[in-house]
């Protein structure tokens, strides 16, 4: 438990989501944004004036100032584990855009690392913080669907061109570890993990469908084989034009759920409960945003969610919302279809 009223952040890579991380910053009570970290002194520069911070122009200078608490890390996602551990070697604790690396040994090397040195470890996966979501997960918890059947995600969204030669490192395996799955999908693929379980086998085919120009997948899909016993798909792609909303299926014995982009769509249970209306109710929206066309389609409001979440863990002394662990899952399910497309056959990352 940390013995002060307030986390004092400060942020790793200063592109288009790490704005997003500095108000979020600024609207929560506990939280203060310091300084931001950069390679570019131009970008960093402005970045600092719009949100009332310093910039500090090397990673090794940043650590090292002692009003630091905790690193958010927002810089390309193959980049991610090993900013993370340098962190936490300084005694910072260490926040990390989604994924939380594209890498399984560099990931556990974080983890590692953060446990080692009593720091916390936390990912963000905002869409886990919206209404929608957490009402299938409580009706889930609550055994509402009796034995699962199908479990399945799917992310029809569309990037375009101009999109990926925006920057260097987009759609590149170093970088960015994957493309249409590890990428965009990933947020609905930590959601059908949280939401049905660990998977015990998965079988998976990729392709660079559209975007010829890149080395990783604009267009995917696999099946799954649940531990608990049921059945899943997922579906990701980049070229699925104009772009539509992020969809989970959860299907069972005694009721089925759709929920996109955090609206809930389908909600029929076989015994019925009070609060069935209010969930299905149009106000009951989390203003997340989904991105299906557009990255900086969402608001800062999930991860206003994810950081009050955090500070609240830190300061408390308790486990938050997402863990370094629970940021893995996601990533070796991706990284287990990925193999399985390379190699034309089922991938068990798990004993019955």
């Amino acid at each position: 438990m940390v013995n002060k009223e307030r986390l004092t952040f400060a942020l790793v890579g200063a592109g288009n989501i790490a704005g997003f991380h500095a108000q979020a910053i600024e609207q929560v009570e506990g939280a203060r944004l310091a300084a931001v970290c950069t390679r570019s002194p131009e970008t960093g520069g402005r970045f600092a004036k719009e949100h009332g911070c310093d910039y500090v122009a090397s990673l090794e200078e940043l650590l090292a100032r002692s009003d630091i608490d905790a690193v958010a890390i927002t810089t390309p996602s193959g980049t991610h584990a090993d900013i993370g551990i340098q962190a936490a070697r300084a005694g910072k604790h260490v926040l990390c855009e989604k994924p939380i690396d594209v890498y399984l040994e560099k990931i556990d090397a974080l983890i590692e690392a953060c446990e080692l040195n009593g720091v916390h470890l936390g990912a963000i996966f905002q869409s886990r913080t919206g209404e929608g979501a957490r009402a299938l997960k409580k009706a889930v918890d609550e055994g509402r669907f009796g034995k699962m059947t199908q479990c399945s995600a799917f992310i029809p969204w569309y990037r375009s061109t101009e999109y990926y030669a925006s920057s260097d490192w987009r759609g590149t395996w170093r970088l960015d570890g994957g493309g249409a799955l590890m990428n965009q999908g990933i947020h609905a693929i930590d959601l059908l993990l949280w939401l049905a379980g660990e998977v015990i086998e998965v079988s998976g085919c990729c392709q660079t469908r559209v975007h010829l120009g890149i080395e990783v997948e604009d267009n995917a899909a696999a099946w799954l084989r649940f531990a608990g016993g049921g059945l899943g798909i997922i579906q990701g792609s980049t070229c699925s034009y104009p772009g539509h909303g992020k969809r989970i299926e959860i299907l069972g014995e005694r009721g089925s759920a759709i929920l996109e982009d955090d609206v809930i769509k389908t909600w029929d249970f076989s015994e019925e409960r009070p609060e069935d209306e209010e969930i299905l109710h149009p106000d009951k929206r989390s203003g997340i945003g989904g991105g299906s066309s557009d990255p900086t389609a969402i608001s800062a409001e999930g991860h206003r969610r994810q950081y009050a979440d955090f500070v609240s863990a830190v300061l408390g002394g308790k486990g938050s919302l997402v863990s370094g662990r629970e940021a893995r899952k996601p990533v070796e399910l991706i990284t287990a279809i990925y193999r399985s497309s390379r190699e034309k056959a089922i991938v068990r990352l798990m004993k019955e």
